[in-house]
């Protein structure tokens, strides 16, 4: 039976690096893919040479990169971007984090009920690494769900035990530019002990790469390589090894963490 996958997120890339082998591998089984964007990501780091209109530019890369998954649609709620600390191209008004839950709930909610949604992906409570943008993903996914009555809801993230070797690798790479995850280690992503999903996605890493490479823009800053640029230099092994499952837990009740799910829409009729 196909289902419906409503993937909520925060900025263009988002979509790739968290879920991007999930949404490929959904799409080519059949289920319809739907990508939700909060922003256009316009104030995210770029080099100067890419600033012009960075948001439109990111909104084009997105595109793309939902093209190269399998998404169906592509919606975007069109909310400003919040910035990280004194980002320069911050919008004047208020960022999407600082937005009322209750209101954006609802625009997402709506395409939730439009799309008949099974399964509503969102962000673990700490936003990934803290991102505020990324703590609202999670607030607004978790009330829209609510709104909705979408059945499942799952929120992406990664086991915070990788991303901690993952960074002590990183670390010995030059010219990367340096990471907030260093400072938030302790409260990143999500413990092992509380992940319920950990899909399997290697077969659709083709997919996941090309959607990557599509968020030209955040490959570089004036401050040095991005993550993005890195994990495209990866050699396919290490690629793999690295990207090949992505990682989710379950809000609200139904699962018990242990025993790792490897379907996101396991327990659906």
């Amino acid at each position: 039976m196909p289902f419906t996958l409503v993937s909520f997120h925060a900025h263009p890339d988002d979509e790739a690096l968290l879920t991007g082998g999930t949404l490929a591998r959904a799409a080519a089984e059949g289920h319809r893919v739907v990508l939700v964007t909060a922003t256009d990501g316009e104030a995210g780091l770029a080099a100067a040479e890419r600033t012009g209109d960075l948001g439109a530019a990111r909104a084009a890369e997105l595109d793309q990169a939902a093209a190269a998954l399998g998404c169906a649609r592509v919606v975007r709620l069109g909310h400003a971007d919040s910035g990280w600390g004194s980002s320069p191209a911050r919008a004047a008004g208020p960022g999407f984090s600082e937005l009322p839950v209750e209101d954006v709930a609802r625009q997402l909610a709506a395409v939730l009920r439009e799309e008949g949604a099974h399964v509503l992906t969102s962000y673990d409570p700490a936003g990934g690494y803290g991102h505020p943008d990324h703590v609202q993903v999670h607030r607004v996914g978790a009330r829209a769900a609510e709104l909705a009555a979408t059945p499942l809801l799952l929120e992406a993230t990664v086991d915070r035990t990788l991303v901690r070797r993952g960074l002590r690798l990183a670390r010995l790479v030059p010219r990367l530019d340096s990471d907030v995850l260093a400072q938030r280690l302790d409260t990143a992503f999500t413990a092992r002990e509380d992940l319920t999903h950990r899909v399997d996605v290697r077969a659709h890493l083709a997919a996941k790469r090309e959607a990557l490479a599509a968020h030209a823009s955040q490959t570089e800053s004036d401050s040095g390589l991005r993550g993005i640029r890195l994990l495209l230099r990866l050699p396919r092994p290490v690629f793999s090894a690295l990207l090949g499952r992505e990682w989710f837990r379950q809000s609200g009740r139904g699962r018990v963490p242990g025993r790792l799910l490897d379907d996101v829409f396991a327990g659906l009729g």
